[in-house]
């Protein structure tokens, strides 16, 4: 298992931005595939980004597409999202999930594909 923390949340007005982070401690992060949820208030969890293990392939919903970056530093146990031209629409708890998948060749973009959570981080965006 590998822990996951997230961080960098909060409250941004419509075309703001936000970077936030994922830390990982516990096991070898850069074995795992990463990726970006997020659940608004009586919406379901929905994929935001996903990255595999080494940054060569990424994956992004189409709501985010040209707004949203997903990175990662291996060296450093961290992923991140670089969060763009933010809409009001994007406000939600973002959760980092990882997905010990160093042999797949794409990026999971389902929950149930990824066995490790963090807690969240909540991101507002005012109009």
């Amino acid at each position: 298992q590998v822990q996951l923390l997230e961080s960098g949340g909060g409250l941004v007005h419509t075309g703001g931005s936000l970077r936030l982070s994922c830390a990982a401690s516990g096991r070898t992060f850069s074995n795992y595939a990463m990726g970006w949820f997020r659940q608004a208030p009586g919406k379901e969890r929905e994929f935001v980004a996903g990255i595999n293990w080494s940054g060569s392939i990424t994956s992004y919903a189409d709501s985010v597409k040209g707004r949203f970056t997903i990175s990662r530093d291996n060296a450093k146990n961290t992923g991140y999202l670089q969060m763009n031209s933010l809409k009001p629409e994007d406000t939600a708890d973002y959760y980092c999930a990882a997905k010990n998948a160093r042999a797949l060749v794409y990026v999971p973009v389902k929950d149930h594909e990824y066995d490790n959570w963090g807690r969240g981080t909540q991101v507002t965006v005012s109009s």
